[in-house]
């Protein structure tokens, strides 16, 4: 007998919103977390904007010990730790140094990079014959497995606790390897997130292949424009989210709050053939990735009542729909409500597949579709496969039932993975 898995906490991190109660609020409202910097400017980018998370000095030792935030420099680790951190507190367990090892809860906890900050700084002046000078703190922060060696040892894991890394899908692959793991029966709960670095060692690469915006550097707000016809490129994020994963057995004997259930969903590639590339997807396993979600959730195409997608404001926008449309069979005014949080946060690279599921998680548990901003202008190619109607603009209230969010990443790699609203 498998496991039925529901999600008990969620904690998240975004350039809108930090702690779940802001960034409830900033999604509701269509806040957009986008600001203008100075820093990119004087480095000559030519995207000037992004997402960037607000974190006070106070909050960061709301998180850490002073000893663990000397020579600390890992903006991905941070936002990571609190929000899985949060996430946990949320779920009703405790967070103690001294509590006993919790065999039954692990981590999953994804990332692109991690630390190159704090490499940058580390290596900055030194030439080969001072490299032991590299310093004690920059293992933990710049090994890949950083982040969930971080929160094991804060929460006191002792089930698996490891890093996923799949680009852009890495945090929707963590959902559904965590997920797997509690319906097989071989954790109780499992920490799933991911978290992703900002500034301008990370984004600068994606400057350089100018896929990020440059007309809107006195506008950031009106930057991130999925789905529209002048939309031209992507405005990059950063930031953290983290859902716990519980059997249904065992959060109904801690009497916990319950979000809503994992239904399943699925991982896969294109392997760069059939147009698919480091950075296209092959959209014939795009289709079948999101098709084989739906049979492995055990739900029709009919079954689902929103869609929360990738949706990066790019040129691949209009392909992501024909996918949609052609693995659902569905279009016109048969088409599900879909939307793009990249409208307000931007793209947050390896946090994006958490931080947009917090948010369709929450949008099941409230009963609310958020807008798509900065949308005025849909696409026609889009237009052509769906009405109107279904890319909201503003907050609709409406009766929402299953979810179906997927991420696509770099290297031709795919997700999706299938919520269903939590009934007793």
């Amino acid at each position: 007998m498998k496991n039925r898995v529901v999600i008990t906490g969620l904690g998240v991190v975004a350039p809108n919103g930090v702690g779940l109660d802001a960034f409830l609020k900033a999604i509701k409202n269509g806040t957009s977390g986008i600001t203008f910097h100075q820093q990119l400017a004087d480095l000559n980018f030519s995207c000037c904007i992004g997402g960037i998370p607000q974190i006070s000095e106070e909050k960061k030792l709301e998180y850490l010990t002073p000893l663990q935030l000397r020579g600390f420099n890992s903006s991905g680790i941070l936002y990571g730790c609190i929000a899985g951190i949060d996430a946990w507190k949320d779920a009703g367990l405790s967070v103690e140094a001294d509590s006993e090892l919790d065999v039954d809860s692990g981590t999953i906890f994804g990332t692109g990079t991690s630390g190159v900050e704090k490499f940058r700084e580390a290596i900055y002046k030194l030439d080969d014959k001072q490299v032991k000078r590299l310093g004690s703190t920059v293992v933990v922060q710049t090994m890949a497995s950083g982040i969930s060696a971080f929160l094991g040892g804060i929460l006191g894991l002792g089930n698996q606790v490891t890093t996923n890394s799949s680009a852009c899908t890495t945090g929707t692959e963590a959902i559904l390897m965590g997920y797997e793991r509690i319906k097989n029966g071989q954790a109780k709960r499992m920490l799933v997130g991911s978290c992703s670095d900002d500034g301008p060692y990370i984004w600068g690469g994606f400057d350089a292949m100018r896929v990020m915006t440059y007309k809107h550097n006195d506008s950031p707000e009106k930057g991130s424009r999925p789905m529209s016809e002048s939309a031209s490129g992507f405005v990059p994020g950063a930031g953290a989210g983290a859902l716990v994963l519980e059997s249904l057995e065992s959060a109904l004997e801690r009497n916990a709050t319950i979000y809503a259930e994992v239904l399943g969903g699925n991982i896969n590639s294109g392997g760069h053939r059939d147009g698919g590339t480091m950075t296209a997807p092959n959209a014939e396993a795009v289709q079948r990735c999101i098709k084989d979600a739906m049979s492995n959730a055990n739900i029709s195409a009919d079954d689902i009542d929103t869609i929360n997608g990738h949706l990066t404001a790019t040129s691949k926008d209009g392909l992501e729909i024909e996918n949609w449309n052609k693995a659902l069979n569905r279009k016109g005014d048969n088409f599900p409500y879909i939307n793009s949080l990249k409208s307000m946060v931007g793209h947050c690279l390896a946090a994006a597949g958490s931080i947009e599921s917090v948010a369709t998680v929450l949008q099941l548990k409230e009963q609310f579709v958020f807008p798509n901003i900065n949308c005025e202008d849909v696409h026609p190619e889009i237009l052509e496969l769906i009405s109107e109607e279904k890319i909201i603009t503003k907050l609709l209230k409406t009766d929402l039932n299953i979810a179906a969010k997927a991420s696509f990443g770099f290297g031709d790699v795919n997700g999706c993975v299938i919520f269903k609203k939590y009934k007793k």
